[in-house]
Protein backbone atom coordinates (compact mmCIF):
# COMPACT_ATOMS: atom_id res chain seq x y z
CA UNK A 1 0.00 0.00 0.00
CA UNK A 2 1.33 3.45 -0.92
CA UNK A 3 1.94 6.06 1.78
CA UNK A 4 -0.98 8.09 0.43
CA UNK A 5 -3.41 5.16 0.52
CA UNK A 6 -2.16 4.12 3.95
CA UNK A 7 -2.59 7.62 5.37
CA UNK A 8 -6.15 8.00 4.09
CA UNK A 9 -7.03 4.50 5.36
CA UNK A 10 -5.68 5.40 8.79
CA UNK A 11 -7.60 8.67 8.90
CA UNK A 12 -10.77 6.93 7.74
CA UNK A 13 -10.40 4.50 10.64
CA UNK A 14 -10.04 7.47 13.00
CA UNK A 15 -13.15 9.04 11.52
CA UNK A 16 -11.53 12.30 10.49
CA UNK A 17 -10.46 14.17 7.41
CA UNK A 18 -6.96 15.08 6.29
CA UNK A 19 -5.10 18.37 6.30
CA UNK A 20 -2.87 18.75 3.25
CA UNK A 21 -0.46 21.66 3.58
CA UNK A 22 1.61 23.30 0.87
CA UNK A 23 5.01 24.92 0.65
CA UNK A 24 6.99 26.13 -2.33
CA UNK A 25 10.36 24.39 -2.51
CA UNK A 26 13.21 26.74 -1.55
CA UNK A 27 10.91 29.59 -0.52
CA UNK A 28 12.47 31.83 0.68
CA UNK A 29 15.66 29.73 0.84
CA UNK A 30 16.75 26.09 1.12
CA UNK A 31 17.22 25.83 4.88
CA UNK A 32 14.03 27.67 5.86
CA UNK A 33 12.03 25.59 3.41
CA UNK A 34 13.45 22.37 4.86
CA UNK A 35 12.79 23.50 8.45
CA UNK A 36 9.15 24.25 7.60
CA UNK A 37 8.78 20.95 5.76
CA UNK A 38 10.25 18.98 8.67
CA UNK A 39 7.99 20.76 11.16
CA UNK A 40 4.70 20.36 9.32
CA UNK A 41 3.84 16.77 10.34
CA UNK A 42 4.22 17.47 14.07
CA UNK A 43 2.16 20.65 13.60
CA UNK A 44 -0.71 18.60 12.19
CA UNK A 45 -0.16 18.16 8.45
CA UNK A 46 -1.34 14.72 7.31
CA UNK A 47 0.00 15.02 3.77
CA UNK A 48 2.28 17.68 2.28
CA UNK A 49 2.34 19.20 -1.19
CA UNK A 50 5.59 20.72 -2.39
CA UNK A 51 5.40 23.23 -5.21
CA UNK A 52 8.03 22.93 -7.92
CA UNK A 53 9.10 26.48 -8.81
CA UNK A 54 8.51 27.39 -12.45
CA UNK A 55 8.69 30.61 -14.44
CA UNK A 56 5.19 30.30 -15.95
CA UNK A 57 2.83 28.90 -13.27
CA UNK A 58 -0.42 29.54 -15.09
CA UNK A 59 -2.78 28.09 -12.45
CA UNK A 60 -1.19 29.88 -9.51
CA UNK A 61 -2.42 33.13 -8.09
CA UNK A 62 -0.17 36.09 -7.21
CA UNK A 63 0.81 34.73 -3.80
CA UNK A 64 2.27 31.47 -5.07
CA UNK A 65 3.70 33.16 -8.17
CA UNK A 66 5.74 35.47 -5.93
CA UNK A 67 6.78 32.49 -3.78
CA UNK A 68 8.04 30.76 -6.91
CA UNK A 69 10.03 33.85 -7.89
CA UNK A 70 11.63 33.97 -4.44
CA UNK A 71 12.52 30.29 -4.72
CA UNK A 72 13.98 30.61 -8.21
CA UNK A 73 16.03 33.60 -7.07
CA UNK A 74 17.35 31.46 -4.22
CA UNK A 75 18.49 28.83 -6.72
CA UNK A 76 15.60 26.37 -6.85
CA UNK A 77 15.35 23.84 -9.67
CA UNK A 78 13.93 20.35 -10.04
CA UNK A 79 17.10 18.61 -8.88
CA UNK A 80 17.14 20.72 -5.71
CA UNK A 81 13.43 20.16 -5.13
CA UNK A 82 14.02 16.40 -5.16
CA UNK A 83 16.98 16.90 -2.84
CA UNK A 84 14.63 18.70 -0.43
CA UNK A 85 12.44 15.58 -0.35
CA UNK A 86 15.45 13.34 0.20
CA UNK A 87 16.58 15.46 3.14
CA UNK A 88 13.06 15.31 4.62
CA UNK A 89 12.96 11.52 4.29
CA UNK A 90 16.04 11.17 6.51
CA UNK A 91 13.80 11.87 9.50
CA UNK A 92 10.29 11.03 8.23
CA UNK A 93 9.42 7.91 6.26
CA UNK A 94 5.68 8.06 6.89
CA UNK A 95 4.24 11.42 5.78
CA UNK A 96 3.05 11.35 2.15
CA UNK A 97 4.73 13.88 -0.13
CA UNK A 98 3.13 15.12 -3.35
CA UNK A 99 4.94 17.28 -5.87
CA UNK A 100 2.75 19.86 -7.59
CA UNK A 101 4.02 21.57 -10.70
CA UNK A 102 4.01 21.91 -14.46
CA UNK A 103 4.95 19.72 -17.37
CA UNK A 104 7.73 21.83 -18.90
CA UNK A 105 10.31 21.32 -16.12
CA UNK A 106 9.57 17.58 -16.15
CA UNK A 107 10.09 17.40 -19.90
CA UNK A 108 13.35 19.31 -19.51
CA UNK A 109 14.47 16.90 -16.80
CA UNK A 110 13.36 13.86 -18.83
CA UNK A 111 10.09 12.15 -17.91
CA UNK A 112 11.52 8.69 -17.29
CA UNK A 113 14.48 10.00 -15.26
CA UNK A 114 12.19 12.33 -13.32
CA UNK A 115 9.81 9.53 -12.31
CA UNK A 116 12.73 7.32 -11.27
CA UNK A 117 14.50 10.06 -9.33
CA UNK A 118 11.30 11.27 -7.67
CA UNK A 119 10.51 7.77 -6.42
CA UNK A 120 14.05 7.28 -5.12
CA UNK A 121 13.89 10.65 -3.33
CA UNK A 122 10.73 9.59 -1.50
CA UNK A 123 7.98 11.32 -3.48
CA UNK A 124 4.60 9.57 -3.34
CA UNK A 125 2.44 11.42 -5.84
CA UNK A 126 2.48 13.94 -8.67
CA UNK A 127 0.08 16.71 -9.62
CA UNK A 128 1.00 17.98 -13.07
CA UNK A 129 -1.32 20.91 -13.52
CA UNK A 130 -1.08 21.27 -17.29
CA UNK A 131 -0.90 17.60 -18.32
CA UNK A 132 -4.02 17.00 -20.46
CA UNK A 133 -5.96 13.80 -19.87
CA UNK A 134 -5.61 13.06 -23.57
CA UNK A 135 -1.81 13.01 -23.19
CA UNK A 136 -1.60 11.25 -19.83
CA UNK A 137 0.16 8.27 -21.42
CA UNK A 138 3.21 10.54 -21.48
CA UNK A 139 3.57 10.09 -17.71
CA UNK A 140 1.12 7.60 -16.23
CA UNK A 141 2.91 4.36 -17.25
CA UNK A 142 6.29 5.65 -16.04
CA UNK A 143 4.85 7.04 -12.82
CA UNK A 144 2.96 3.82 -12.12
CA UNK A 145 6.06 1.73 -12.80
CA UNK A 146 7.86 3.74 -10.13
CA UNK A 147 5.05 3.56 -7.57
CA UNK A 148 4.03 7.21 -7.97
CA UNK A 149 0.38 8.21 -7.79
CA UNK A 150 -0.88 10.52 -10.52
CA UNK A 151 -3.35 12.87 -8.86
CA UNK A 152 -5.78 14.52 -11.22
CA UNK A 153 -7.48 17.89 -10.92
CA UNK A 154 -11.26 18.07 -11.26
CA UNK A 155 -12.85 21.51 -11.68
CA UNK A 156 -16.39 22.82 -11.21
CA UNK A 157 -16.57 22.95 -15.01
CA UNK A 158 -15.77 19.23 -15.39
CA UNK A 159 -19.09 17.70 -16.37
CA UNK A 160 -20.21 14.14 -15.60
CA UNK A 161 -19.51 13.00 -19.14
CA UNK A 162 -15.87 14.10 -18.94
CA UNK A 163 -15.15 12.96 -15.38
CA UNK A 164 -14.27 9.35 -16.31
CA UNK A 165 -11.78 10.59 -18.91
CA UNK A 166 -10.14 12.99 -16.46
CA UNK A 167 -9.91 10.32 -13.76
CA UNK A 168 -8.66 7.52 -16.00
CA UNK A 169 -5.34 6.31 -14.64
CA UNK A 170 -5.54 8.48 -11.53
CA UNK A 171 -4.62 7.21 -8.07
CA UNK A 172 -3.89 8.46 -4.57
CA UNK A 173 -6.68 10.99 -4.30
CA UNK A 174 -8.66 13.39 -6.46
CA UNK A 175 -7.91 17.10 -6.14
CA UNK A 176 -11.16 19.03 -6.48
CA UNK A 177 -10.47 22.60 -7.58
CA UNK A 178 -13.30 24.31 -5.75
CA UNK A 179 -13.33 27.51 -7.82
CA UNK A 180 -12.86 28.51 -11.42
CA UNK A 181 -9.73 30.58 -11.77
CA UNK A 182 -6.33 30.74 -10.11
CA UNK A 183 -5.26 29.78 -6.60
CA UNK A 184 -5.90 31.90 -3.54
CA UNK A 185 -8.39 34.34 -5.06
CA UNK A 186 -11.76 33.36 -3.58
CA UNK A 187 -13.54 30.54 -1.74
CA UNK A 188 -16.32 28.13 -2.69
CA UNK A 189 -19.43 28.14 -0.52
CA UNK A 190 -20.55 25.14 1.52
CA UNK A 191 -23.58 24.94 -0.75
CA UNK A 192 -21.35 24.75 -3.85
CA UNK A 193 -19.32 21.93 -2.32
CA UNK A 194 -22.39 20.03 -1.16
CA UNK A 195 -23.68 20.05 -4.73
CA UNK A 196 -20.38 19.25 -6.44
CA UNK A 197 -18.67 16.59 -4.32
CA UNK A 198 -21.37 13.86 -4.68
CA UNK A 199 -20.92 14.04 -8.46
CA UNK A 200 -17.22 13.36 -8.09
CA UNK A 201 -17.85 10.56 -5.59
CA UNK A 202 -20.15 8.92 -8.07
CA UNK A 203 -17.25 8.71 -10.53
CA UNK A 204 -14.48 7.44 -8.23
CA UNK A 205 -13.72 5.52 -5.05
CA UNK A 206 -10.60 7.62 -4.42
CA UNK A 207 -10.50 10.13 -1.53
CA UNK A 208 -11.38 13.67 -2.54
CA UNK A 209 -9.35 16.69 -1.43
CA UNK A 210 -10.70 20.23 -1.78
CA UNK A 211 -8.28 23.02 -2.64
CA UNK A 212 -7.96 26.46 -4.31
CA UNK A 213 -9.52 28.92 -1.87
CA UNK A 214 -9.36 27.04 1.45
CA UNK A 215 -7.76 29.58 3.76
CA UNK A 216 -9.06 29.47 7.34
CA UNK A 217 -9.56 26.74 9.97
CA UNK A 218 -13.33 27.11 9.48
CA UNK A 219 -13.04 26.69 5.71
CA UNK A 220 -10.74 23.69 6.17
CA UNK A 221 -13.29 22.19 8.54
CA UNK A 222 -16.07 22.73 5.99
CA UNK A 223 -13.94 21.06 3.33
CA UNK A 224 -13.45 17.86 5.34
CA UNK A 225 -17.12 17.78 6.18
CA UNK A 226 -17.91 17.78 2.46
CA UNK A 227 -14.97 15.63 1.31
CA UNK A 228 -11.94 13.74 2.66
CA UNK A 229 -9.24 16.41 2.83
CA UNK A 230 -8.61 20.14 2.83
CA UNK A 231 -5.67 21.62 0.92
CA UNK A 232 -4.29 24.92 2.20
CA UNK A 233 -1.66 26.67 0.11
CA UNK A 234 -1.85 30.42 -0.50
CA UNK A 235 -2.81 31.27 3.08
CA UNK A 236 0.31 29.53 4.42
CA UNK A 237 2.50 31.26 1.84
CA UNK A 238 0.99 34.60 2.88
CA UNK A 239 1.89 33.88 6.49
CA UNK A 240 5.46 33.09 5.44
CA UNK A 241 5.68 36.18 3.23
CA UNK A 242 4.46 38.36 6.09
CA UNK A 243 7.51 37.42 8.15
CA UNK A 244 10.17 38.25 5.55
CA UNK A 245 12.31 41.37 5.61
CA UNK A 246 12.26 43.96 2.82
CA UNK A 247 14.76 41.89 0.81
CA UNK A 248 12.68 38.72 1.08
CA UNK A 249 14.87 37.02 3.68
CA UNK A 250 13.55 34.80 6.47
CA UNK A 251 13.51 36.14 10.02
CA UNK A 252 13.91 34.26 13.33
CA UNK A 253 10.14 33.77 13.69
CA UNK A 254 9.41 32.71 10.08
CA UNK A 255 9.31 28.96 10.67
CA UNK A 256 7.42 29.24 13.95
CA UNK A 257 4.69 31.45 12.52
CA UNK A 258 4.08 29.18 9.53
CA UNK A 259 3.90 26.12 11.79
CA UNK A 260 1.57 27.94 14.21
CA UNK A 261 -0.72 28.53 11.25
CA UNK A 262 -0.58 24.83 10.39
CA UNK A 263 -1.55 23.98 13.99
CA UNK A 264 -4.58 26.25 13.81
CA UNK A 265 -5.69 24.65 10.55
CA UNK A 266 -5.15 21.17 12.00
CA UNK A 267 -7.31 22.05 15.01
CA UNK A 268 -10.09 23.08 12.64
CA UNK A 269 -9.84 19.91 10.58
CA UNK A 270 -9.62 17.57 13.57
CA UNK A 271 -12.60 19.11 15.28
CA UNK A 272 -14.77 19.35 12.17
CA UNK A 273 -16.56 16.01 12.21
CA UNK A 274 -16.87 15.97 15.99
CA UNK A 275 -18.63 19.31 15.78
CA UNK A 276 -20.86 18.03 12.99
Amino acid sequence: MSRIAARFASLRAEGRGALITFLEAWDPDASTSLDILRGMPAAGADLIEIGCPFTDPMADGPTIQVAGKRALKAGANMHRTLALVRDFRVGDNATPIVLMGYLNPILSYGVEKFCTDAAVAGVDGLIVVDLPSEESDLMVPLATANGLDIIRLVAPTTDEARLPKVLDGSSGFVYYVSITGITGTRTASAEDLAAAIPKVRHATDLPIAIGFGVRTPAQAAAAVQAADAAVVASALIETLAGTLDKDGHAQPDTVRRVLDHVRALADGVRGARKAA
